[in-house]
């Protein structure tokens, strides 16, 4: 009988132990869950976890430990193509990282959502591919992505000098943009460059809550298409602390942006920084709140522009646009409002001498410096929609030359002047 019950009692308190180290167990899970996310599997040639128990996974994703090669002449397409779905899929932040080395890549879809916020390091070059028949549209698009950053001290050189020649037919309209942000939201590019372009360098489409700071943008100044920065149907964009020197506009902003802050840009060579082309095709929206501020153009054949086709095919207005603190050096037309861009002669509907584009409440403030041409102010604006709400405040830009006198040309421009060369005082 005794020993029956020591027999029992051995049972339960085994049974006891059994019990305590269980629900240990599940209070430790209960404290470690939240912190740390389960590690995603690992990729083809692997991926760097952070330390266990961290309070947000964050690993790297490096395309070289993948099976890039860093030749300049192996194509890795499919590589860093495989590096970002890995990236993207992983729980947590990642990192893509492109380290130092030369890659040569065709067409890159950089789709999300991510599970996580995503990086791009771009330390190393990346070559654009220049068989034109792989690409539609883009170089690297970044489509429905929330919370990236694209920085490092790496290139995209799009290598377009290789096919600048080619005949402006069909050719040129399958030149795909550099890098696009494509439905992105919360995106920053930083610190990188971009090195000609086949097309546009950045393109900023459909997107909301955007920076690009303190990047270097490079192509010849005689390839048109070649903008440093294009904004359109975007909201809460802002381009900063960058230097900007191409074959066309440093920065462009197209329909249906809004809140976009352009600020401490050097730009040249190229054609200025533009508000346009607007109405150049059906069901474009309007554009408001643009600011262009505290920026240097040098040598550039337009200063501060805003255009809209002769014949617009939408109905649309750009208003609340303020262009200040800027220094002009031989700046060809500093200052313009064209309400009959057309060009090449190829203009979106019949010519009636009319706009559908309003053009109103715009501030040209504390604008200074040296114009090539005699013609400083241009403001050529539509009978039928005359420009509104225009103000000179403190406008000197000169004419560097001195076969003639510095000069403004206005039609159809109503507003006031304040502070400004007398001659450039033409509002009506």
């Amino acid at each position: 009988m005794a020993a029956s019950t020591n027999n029992t009692l051995r049972v339960l308190f085994t049974l006891m132990v059994v019990c305590a180290a269980v629900c240990t167990a599940k209070r430790t899970v209960a404290k470690t869950g939240d912190l740390a996310p389960a590690p995603a599997p690992l990729g083809a040639g692997g991926a760097t976890a952070a330390p266990e128990g961290a309070a947000r996974a964050s690993r790297t994703f490096d395309i070289s430990k993948f099976g890039a090669t860093s030749d300049g002449k192996t194509d890795s397409t499919q590589v860093v193509q495989d590096t970002w779905t890995s990236a993207c899929g992983a729980m947590g932040d990642a990192t893509m990282l492109i380290p130092k080395g030369d890659y040569l890549v065709g067409p890159l879809y950089f789709r999300g959502p991510c599970m996580g916020d995503i990086t791009i390091q771009l330390d190393g070059i990346l070559l654009g591919s220049n068989d034109l028949a792989k690409y539609t549209a883009s170089w690297i698009q970044v489509s429905h992505v929330n919370n990236i950053v694209i920085n490092g001290s790496g290139t995209l050189d799009g290598q377009g000098t290789a096919v600048y020649t080619k005949s402006k037919t069909d050719v040129v309209k399958a030149m795909p943009n550099t890098l696009v942000l494509f439905y992105v939201t919360n995106g920053t590019i930083s610190g990188i460059k971009l090195l000609n372009s086949k097309f546009f360098h950045i393109n900023i489409d459909t997107s909301k809550d955007i920076t690009v700071k303190d990047v270097n943008i490079t192509a010849p100044a005689d390839v048109e298409n070649t903008d440093g920065v294009h904004v359109g149907g975007s909201s809460n964009v802002r381009i900063t602390n960058s230097t900007i020197g191409t074959g066309d506009d440093c920065v462009s902003i197209g329909p249906g942006s809004d809140g976009v802050m352009v600020n401490n840009i050097t730009c040249g060579p190229g054609q200025g920084i533009s508000v346009g082309c607007l109405g150049r095709y059906k069901d474009e929206k309007d554009v408001s709140d643009v600011t262009v501020r505290d920026c240097v153009l040098r040598n550039t054949t337009n200063g501060v522009r805003i255009k809209s086709y002769e014949d617009a095919e939408s109905v649309l207005t750009a208003s609340h646009l303020t262009f200040e603190n800027i220094r002009m050096e031989e700046v060809a037309n500093p200052i313009i409002i064209d309400q009959y861009f057309c060009p090449q002669k190829v203009c979106p509907g019949k010519r009636s001498n009319s706009s559908h584009v309003s053009i109103k409440d715009v501030t040209f403030r504390n604008i200074s410096g040296t114009s090539s041409t005699p013609e400083a102010v241009s403001l050529l604006c539509s009978e039928t929609q005359p420009c509104s709400g225009v103000s000179l405040i403190d406008v000197n830009v000169e004419y560097a030359g001195k076969n003639n006198k510095t000069m403004a040309v206005c039609s159809n421009a109503k507003g006031t002047a304040k502070g400004s060369l007398q001659a450039l005082d033409c509002l009506v």
